[in-house]
């Protein structure tokens, strides 16, 4: 009889089998990750192809020669009807506004975090929650502060400015991440060294700062990335040749002179997209892994 009842709670002696369970599981996962890539996979075959293909419809068609004048056009030319916009320049005009900010936004937040954490005083705790509450200050609130700002200060309308708006924008990221990883840190490490006699940048530089490479990669991904994908600013914030990649790109897209080159469109938003993607490939498994040394107190 006991045999019987456990037969029942196994579903009548049926066992899936666990060869079984994962196959399933690799096929639900396999589904997921086709219909993820399907669009990169479109993006990448149409760049490679003619137009008169392209006007084929063979949307998922591999192409039937590999053709890469739209990449050419894109990167150097990128015409559409009369109007010429190449993406070179653009493309240099983002990595200079995004290397500057992203390197002062996470300093300034290791610093911040340091503080925050290590040497807490009254009103600490407040700080950190008004800098925690602009991390959730839509972009779309900030745009006529930050322009008054910029005019006043004379750097409106051009690479700088930009630089500053996301390094203002970014500190409440880069500050939380780093006060959670540093809350991890035990005390007792910080404390030793104040009895050292070590003072506030001796304890930052030699101590901290080698054990903080895991927050610094999530810090610098994180920050990466939104810098480099970023419309709105870029468009309210730059104008003429100051231009990130970003507008760049949306100005070829959304040209509506002439014929329409999808395969520059989509070769536009390919070269647009490689910088992130291969921040993603190259590091991806160090940011899960950043993320997840911060999240539990040591």
């Amino acid at each position: 009889m006991p045999d019987q009842t456990a037969n029942v709670a196994r579903g009548g002696g049926k066992r899936w089998s666990p060869i079984l369970l994962r196959g399933l599981l690799f096929l639900i996962l396999g589904l997921f990750v086709l219909y993820y890539t399907l669009p990169l996979f479109v993006m990448v075959v149409t760049s490679l192809k003619s137009l008169p293909e392209i006007r084929q419809g063979a949307l998922l068609g591999l192409p039937k020669e590999i053709v890469l004048d739209a990449w050419k056009n894109a990167w150097s030319e990128a015409c559409a009807g009369v109007t010429c916009v190449g993406l070179k320049p653009y493309f240099w005009n983002s990595v200079v506004l995004v290397v500057p900010a992203v390197i002062i936004s996470t300093a300034i937040g290791a610093i911040n975090g340091y503080i925050l954490s290590m040497w807490q005083f009254k009103g600490s705790n407040i700080i950190f929650g008004l800098m925690l509450f602009g991390c959730f200050i839509p972009f779309q609130a900030v745009l006529l502060p930050m322009a008054i700002t910029l005019g006043k200060i004379g750097i409106a309308g051009n690479v700088a400015g930009l630089v500053l708006v996301h390094v203002v924008y970014g500190i409440g990221f880069t500050t939380l991440f780093f006060r959670n990883y540093y809350v991890s840190v035990p005390v007792e490490l910080v404390k030793a060294a104040k009895i050292d006699g070590a003072g506030f940048w001796t304890i930052f530089g030699p101590i901290l700062l080698p054990m903080s490479a895991p927050v610094i990669v999530v810090t610098v991904i994180w920050q990466f990335t939104s810098i480099w994908n970023d419309f709105l600013f870029g468009v309210s914030f730059s104008q003429g040749d100051n231009q990130p990649i970003t507008v760049a790109l949306n100005n070829i897209v959304n040209s509506t002179t002439g014929v329409k080159e999808y395969n520059v469109d989509m070769a536009s938003a390919m070269i647009a997209a490689i910088p992130t993607l291969l921040v993603y490939i190259v590091a991806g498994k160090y940011f899960i892994r950043g993320l997840a040394a911060g999240s539990v107190k040591g």
